[in-house]
């Protein structure tokens, strides 16, 4: 990724947030638009300047990136998306081929199906990461023996955590699984951490032996493989467990006990502890940032596993912490939303006022490197709005769905 993305890409700042304001009323302003135009506005739009709108997805201007991406995502599907597949390809801009890309894996149909495919082998570092991405979410078996060919050339850093977490997705083939059985122990740490992560999210059971092993060590892979093993949920992990609460240090407790909870062990004060820790860490105003951190991402993991009191708790320490607390507590529930976009709806639309857990995703979204995961989201909360008029008793999670698209600006 090269520094031009990297500012295109990173945190609110200043600028940026001013930038939001002209964003904000250009969204007022043109919010008349059906959020799914049909064929004719599509067209009306499309018509004049749309390959500039293209070129805008890179902007360095926040606001003009934002209304770019969404006058395209309000166009006629059928007519857009050969134009983004031409960008995705071919534009001068590499950074405006990802945007594109991503704006095309939100629309999907044919031409995302066959872009993706094909842009398995991409020069393009992000646009082949995300082809990636798209693997893991929409599998397909005669892609294992490809993604396990691109492991072997595959070295970018940004890259082959997408590409690992593809493979976990395809693990029905043997091959693939011994493959990451061995990535395990193979290669720098985050690469291996990845492989680990990617292992527990697809409750890779074939690998506890060895994530056991990482879990009763020492090392900074220790949580990692403690958090997998608590995902896959298999009993023979229970002594690994046992031995980590009583040999682990305090800043890695919060990770144990969600993990022993995730497999089913005291639940009830697994996450007492886990809700307190996080809360104490909040209350000091992240003056012990790795205990804040451990028991934020321990939060967001029992959180995401359906623990509706667990979220409640993350939503309140995070509404009401500044930085630097406030920031791994956004972080844990933007995980939590990215993985259950309309989980995440129900929460909001229960709330008298969602605008300030929404100020938080904001936060987090804009500290996320979540592209396409980001864009599924935006497609969930549009699908709300949709099912308001089809669905009895959607109005009002229509209603929240809007102000999460207004919010978050997409």
């Amino acid at each position: 990724m090269t520094c031009n993305h990297a500012a295109r890409i990173g945190r609110a700042t200043p600028a940026r947030r001013r930038a939001r304001l002209r964003f904000a009323v250009a969204v007022v302003a043109s919010w008349w638009l059906p959020c799914c135009a049909g064929a004719s506005a599509g067209h009306a739009q499309a018509t004049s300047g749309l390959a500039q709108t293209i070129t805008e997805l890179g902007d360095f201007d926040y606001a003009v990136r934002m209304e770019a991406s969404r006058r395209i995502r309000r166009l006629d599907p059928d007519f857009v998306a050969p134009l983004l597949v031409e960008a995705a390809h071919e534009h001068a801009d590499s950074y405006v081929q990802f945007r594109a890309a991503v704006l095309l894996s939100g629309l999907g149909g044919p031409h995302a199906r066959e872009f993706f495919r094909q842009a398995l082998d991409a020069h393009n570092d992000r646009v082949r990461a995300a082809a990636y991405e798209v693997a893991e979410h929409d599998p397909d078996a005669a892609l294992a023996p490809v993604l396990l060919a691109a492991l072997e050339a595959e070295t970018s850093e940004f890259v082959r955590p997408a590409l690992l977490r593809a493979l976990a997705a395809h693990d029905d083939d043997p091959a693939v699984r011994e493959q990451l059985v061995r990535d395990i122990d193979r290669g720098e740490g985050h690469f291996r951490a990845a492989v680990i992560e990617a292992l527990g999210e697809h409750g890779a059971a074939y690998a506890v032996e060895p994530l056991i092993r990482i879990a009763s060590g020492e090392g900074p892979l220790r949580d990692d493989a403690l958090l997998a093993l608590g995902r896959i949920g298999d009993g023979r992990a229970l002594p690994a467990m046992a031995a980590a609460r009583a040999q682990a240090a305090d800043t890695l407790q919060p990770i144990v006990s969600a993990s022993a909870c995730l497999l089913g062990i005291d639940c009830r004060n697994q996450v007492r502890y886990v809700v307190q820790a996080m809360e104490y860490g909040a209350a000091r105003g992240g003056g012990d940032q790795v205990l804040l951190r451990a028991a934020a991402t321990a939060a967001g993991a029992l959180a995401a596993a359906g623990r509706g009191e667990v979220l409640d708790a993350l939503i309140a320490a995070g509404v009401g912490a500044d930085d630097p607390a406030r920031a791994p507590l956004a972080l844990a529930l933007g995980s939590v939303a990215l993985r259950d976009p309309l989980r995440m709806l129900e929460t909001l639309a229960a709330r008298e006022n969602p605008e300030e857990v929404l100020l938080l995703l904001r936060d987090a979204f804009d500290m996320l490197d979540e592209d396409l995961a980001e864009e599924r989201f935006y497609v969930s909360m549009r699908s709300a709005l949709r099912d308001e008029r089809r669905v009895p008793g959607a109005r009002a999670m229509a209603a929240t769905a809007e102000a999460v698209i207004r919010v978050l600006e997409f």
